[in-house]
């Protein structure tokens, strides 16, 4: 039996090809989503580029049939946009203060009224409207495509119980064999632990064509420009990021884990030391907590000030800053001068190519999807992408904790031999930071 989806607005801003993720079933369009998405087509951001696309999605459709009465899709289902009158048959203690979003309802309502014997459910992924739905009696879902729950992300790692001799084996030679009927990921990382108690271990990086677990790289005594693992994931992400191989590297954790340290300390390694890269190029979208960036005085170098200062931050503590230096234009600005280190928001990536370099994009987490895709297209030959982010501390209020572009590139990119994840939880900032990252 088909069913009938009847998507809120959100859910085409979001993904505009989401009409084909239904499988062979029926995608119901209210033509009030087609109205408010219009309001968005002019904008220069993400959701008017999405706008545009919905569009011409649409107008493509409409050119096969009409849409009215419904046009085909390539899944086998049949692609409809429907016009009601008013807000249908909510009744008025269900209505709010947005015409728009009672209209879109009334229509999901209709739908289900004159579907009796095929289900209809609503999509969208506004959690009120999703209540209030409930409320009115229809079935509704939120739009996550390919998603997983965020507690059952892949961590990059996992423990393999070893005996006292098989640790012994693997420091003398430096691997030893993986089990075997155990599926790994290539570039996952192993514990291999002896006993409960764990008190003799080690730590491995697991080798798919060799079927092995190999010893780590070995990481100079004075660290990656100062900087040193302090737990095992950073030695997990510091391995990672070290390995040219390794083209698209995904960090996750909270704040003061040391992802986008970690990550800026190995660009400049690699840019100004072994001159792998031509450049280090960090970037982080911008999605204001207040006014947006339009408010704030200055030319835009100095309207992108106070989103990039924790990137500047970082770079100044891993030059070991000081006050006086500061005074002297020491610190990223140098590097910026001397072509090393270019920091600038993700919007003036788009349309680039960008080849061999190390890029690094913080604050992944607040991308959707498609965000993603049009950063990691834009990667040149021989260019290296690190995605940073907490899935767990969102801005956009259009992707959430298991639906966002880092985390589904995670699940994407899992079983992929040039990437490589990890999951950072052990904070290293201060223990007052962990203690608030864990308890508020």
């Amino acid at each position: 039996m088909k069913k009938n989806f009847v998507l809120d607005t959100n859910v085409l801003l979001h993904d505009p090809r989401s009409i084909h993720n239904f499988a062979d079933n029926n995608v119901i369009i209210p033509i009030y989503a087609i109205e408010e998405i219009d309001t968005f087509k002019k904008d220069l951001s993400e959701l008017g580029r999405n706008a545009r696309l919905v569009a011409r999605i649409l107008d493509e459709f409409r050119e096969q049939g009409k849409l009215s009465e419904g046009v085909g899709l390539p899944g086998g289902g049949m692609l409809r946009i429907i016009v009601s009158a008013n807000a249908g048959s909510i009744p008025a203690s269900g209505k709010n203060k947005h015409l728009v979003d009672n209209k879109i309802l009334g229509v999901a309502l209709e739908v289900m009224k004159a579907s009796q014997d095929s289900p209809t459910i609503f999509v969208t992924q506004d959690t009120n409207l999703r209540i209030r739905a409930d409320a009115l009696g229809l079935t509704a879902v939120n739009y996550r495509p390919d998603s997983k729950n965020i507690e059952e992300l892949y961590s990059g790692f996992s423990e393999l119980a070893a005996s006292p001799s098989d640790i012994d084996a693997f420091y003398e030679n430096g691997a030893v064999p993986l089990p075997e009927n155990v599926e790994f990921f290539p570039n996952q990382f192993i514990v291999l632990r002896n006993g409960p108690t764990g008190q003799h271990s080690a730590l491995g990086r697991v080798d798919i064509e060799a079927h092995k677990v190999r010893s780590l790289i070995k990481i100079p005594k004075e660290g990656v420009w100062g900087i040193k693992p302090r737990n095992k994931e950073q030695s997990f992400a510091l391995e990672l990021l070290m390995d040219d191989g390794v083209q698209l590297v995904t960090l996750v954790g909270m704040a003061g884990t040391g992802k986008t340290l970690l990550a800026l300390a190995v660009g400049l390694h690699k840019v100004a030391d072994e001159n792998r890269y031509v450049k280090l190029l960090v970037s982080r979208p911008i999605f204001p907590l207040g006014r947006d960036i339009g408010y704030l005085p200055g030319e835009v170098e100095e309207k992108l000030n106070p989103w990039m200062k924790p990137i500047f931050d970082n770079v100044e503590y891993i030059m070991g800053i000081t006050k006086a230096d500061r005074r002297r234009t020491r610190g990223y600005k140098e590097l910026e001068d001397m072509g090393l280190m270019e920091i600038e928001p993700l919007t003036y990536i788009r349309g680039r190519s960008l080849p061999k370099q190390f890029i690094v994009v913080d604050e992944a987490q607040n991308l959707t999807p498609h965000e993603v895709k049009t950063i990691i297209t834009r990667a040149g030959e021989g260019t290296k992408i690190v995605l940073t982010g907490d899935p767990y501390q969102i801005d956009n209020p259009y992707v959430d904790s298991s639906n966002n572009g880092l985390v589904h590139i995670v699940n994407r990119f899992a079983p992929e031999a040039i990437a490589g994840h990890v999951t950072l939880t052990k904070g290293e900032r201060s223990h007052l930071a962990e203690l608030a990252a864990n308890r508020l």
